[in-house]
């Protein structure tokens, strides 16, 4: 089960630690959006900090998770981005929703491999 968490671990970081870099620095082009997700996609570029803030989270939570520290923290602050993800993949361009599950799933499974370390959060 070790070998799992850090593989999924990794792998996960790797993706996060991709798309945050390939934002900031213009790797790939932007996909064409069309409909509802295009709406969507100009509302987030108008508001000029959401998307520069995600991808710094994404960042962050990539180095953390490639390194192996601070995963417990990490968890939690992309938990929100992934949902994000899902469902931005589910309701607008349901194209990308097998890497959008997969990447809430293995955001969960991190989540219940690190649940000793949130136990006390739950506890008076």
């Amino acid at each position: 089960m070790k070998i799992a968490t850090i593989i999924v671990r990794v792998l996960i970081g790797l993706l996060l630690l991709f798309a945050s870099i390939s934002y900031f620095f213009h790797l790939m082009p932007e996909p064409e959006t069309t409909g509802n997700f295009k709406a969507f996609n100009v509302g987030l570029m108008a508001s000029t900090y959401l998307m520069p803030l995600a991808k710094s989270i994404e960042l962050l939570c990539g180095i953390a998770f490639v390194t192996g520290r601070y995963v417990t923290l990490a968890n939690i602050l992309i938990l929100p981005i992934t949902v994000n993800i899902l469902f931005i993949n589910y309701f607008l361009t349901p194209d990308g929703l097998p890497i959008a599950v997969l990447l809430f799933i293995g955001n969960l499974f991190l989540i219940y491999r690190y649940w000793d370390n949130y136990k006390s959060v739950f506890t008076a």
